[in-house]
C-alpha cells in the first residue's frame, strides 16, 4: 500500500458499545466524541497523514428515532465549539463535507464558524461527513455540471464533489463489512480495513 495521507472512517458501533455497558445509546456517542478527539490529534502529530475524514451522520441517519437525532445535533453543535481550541492548537483545518442545509440555522452557524476560524491551519485537514451520502453528493455533483457545454470528464466530476480527494486507507469499525454510501467516488482504489472493534 502507498503511504495513507488521507484516511477516512466509519465511526460504527457506538449504541451498541453503550447497551453492552449497560448505558443508554446516546452514552456511546458520547464517549466516541471523545475517540473523534483523540482519533484527530494523533494524526495531527503524524506528518505523513495530510487528511482524516470521518462518517459523522449519513442521510440515512434521519431515520433514527427523533430524540436520539436530536441528542447527536446537539452534541455535534457542543462538540465543534469544545473542539475549536483543540484544533487550533493542532493546526487542524476543518472542512465538512455534505449537504448542511438540512441542519438548523444555529448549527450551520456553528459549522461555518469554525471551518472560517480554522481556514488558517496548514496542518492536518480533518473533515467530518454531516448529512453525507455519496449518492446525494453525485447527484449535486451532476445538477452543478448538467448545464455544461462540454462532455464531462472525470476529472470535472471530482472537482464538484464535496470531498476532492482520493481514499488511500478506508477503515470500518464495529463488524460490518460494507461502505454504506460513505465517499464510494473517492474510494475506488483505496485500501480498505474492517475490523470488529466498536468506536468508542
Amino acid at each position: 500500500m502507498n503511504k495513507a495521507r488521507h484516511i477516512a472512517i466509519i465511526m460504527d458501533g457506538n449504541g451498541r458499545w453503550a447497551e453492552a455497558q449497560g448505558k443508554k445509546r446516546v452514552k456511546g456517542h458520547e464517549v466516541g466524541a471523545d475517540v473523534v478527539k483523540t482519533i484527530t490529534t494523533y494524526c495531527s502529530n503524524n506528518p505523513e497523514i495530510e487528511r482524516l475524514t470521518l462518517y459523522a451522520f449519513s442521510t440515512e441517519n434521519w431515520k433514527r428515532p427523533r430524540l436520539e437525532v436530536e441528542f447527536l445535533m446537539k452534541l455535534l453543535d457542543r462538540y465543534l465549539k469544545k473542539e475549536l481550541d483543540v484544533y487550533l492548537k493542532n493546526n487542524v483545518r476543518f472542512e465538512p463535507i455534505g449537504d448542511i442545509r438540512a441542519f438548523s440555522t444555529s448549527l450551520q452557524k456553528t459549522i461555518k464558524h469554525v471551518e472560517e476560524k480554522t481556514a488558517h491551519c496548514d496542518g492536518l485537514v480533518q473533515s467530518l461527513a454531516l448529512n453525507y451520502g455519496s449518492h446525494n453528493e453525485i447527484l449535486r455533483a451532476v445538477n452543478k455540471l448538467r448545464n455544461c457545454d462540454e462532455d464531462i470528464t472525470e476529472q470535472m466530476l471530482s472537482n464538484a464533489l464535496d470531498c476532492k480527494h482520493d481514499i488511500d486507507l478506508l477503515i470500518r469499525t464495529g463488524g460490518d463489512k460494507r461502505l454504506s454510501n460513505f465517499l464510494l467516488w473517492q474510494s475506488a482504489y483505496a485500501e480498505l480495513f474492517f475490523t470488529d472493534t466498536l468506536w468508542p
